[in-house]
């Protein structure tokens, strides 16, 4: 893994801490813990690029990783743009919604994105607690940041389908959070946009998309494992995982 030195990123002068024990989101009956960085005003797109490629991740402005005292499940996990080979399933869900039109908007509070955002928490993550999320709390999650921010919404003519919020990064684009329309039947949304920031890497000249952390065993992040081939962070070094 690589890192650079002090004279070139201010890493000397970050903190971490690690926050008391919670429940799990992704593991019924466990206990999580996360180790943050602080302070969030020396965290500029450099910074935490080379977080990412520590294992972190961001939330609003919340920087953190997995820092659990018993369980090491959570793997950071990111697609190889140069090596990544499309399924069929895959290179049907982009011919099916080749017609999405992208626009990319300024990174602030749009009536239509947090509407769309309860439907989808209602339909895909009811009783999780985020489908009642406030505008203020939609906004803290998804439209504070202090790095290199984009807000991209997906139409199909005048129909909003679905949203992306993603950070460039030196080395690669990072998935931030992405919901869409969860009531159009056969609809393969989420496949859909991860090959259309996999396309964007490659415009941009980025050698990796970022996708958060991977969990064997929990159904809801099985669909990063289905593209191929993905790495994921392995006692400090970023390797292929094998199929399953």
């Amino acid at each position: 893994m690589s890192r650079l030195n002090d004279s070139e990123l201010p890493f000397s002068l970050l903190q971490f801490y690690s926050t008391s024990p919670y429940a799990c989101s992704y593991l019924p009956d466990e206990t999580a813990r996360s180790q943050v960085a602080t302070p969030t005003h020396l965290i500029t797109t450099e910074v935490y690029g080379e977080l990412v490629r520590s294992g972190f991740r961001r939330s609003g402005v919340f920087t953190y990783r997995p820092h659990c005292d018993h369980c090491r499940k959570c793997v950071p996990v990111r697609l190889p743009v140069e090596h990544f080979t499309p399924s069929r399933s895959q290179r049907r869900a982009w011919r099916d919604h080749h017609l999405l039109r992208a626009h990319e908007l300024p990174l602030g509070f749009h009536r239509s994105h947090y509407d769309l955002y309860l439907r989808y928490q209602s339909a895909r993550h009811a009783g999780g607690g985020m489908d009642q999320d406030s505008h203020e709390q939609y906004a803290h999650f998804l439209l504070q940041s202090r790095v290199d921010t984009r807000l991209v919404e997906f139409r199909a003519g005048d129909e909003l389908r679905m949203v992306s919020i993603i950070d460039v990064l030196p080395d690669g684009l990072s998935s931030v959070y992405t919901f869409f329309d969860p009531d159009i039947t056969g609809a393969t949304f989420g496949t859909y946009n991860i090959l259309w920031q996999l396309a964007q890497c490659r415009a941009l000249g980025l050698p990796y998309l970022y996708l958060g952390y991977w969990i064997a065993e929990s159904p809801k992040m099985a669909y990063k494992a289905r593209f191929r081939p993905i790495e994921g962070l392995i006692d400090g070094e970023w390797r292929e995982l094998p199929a399953r």
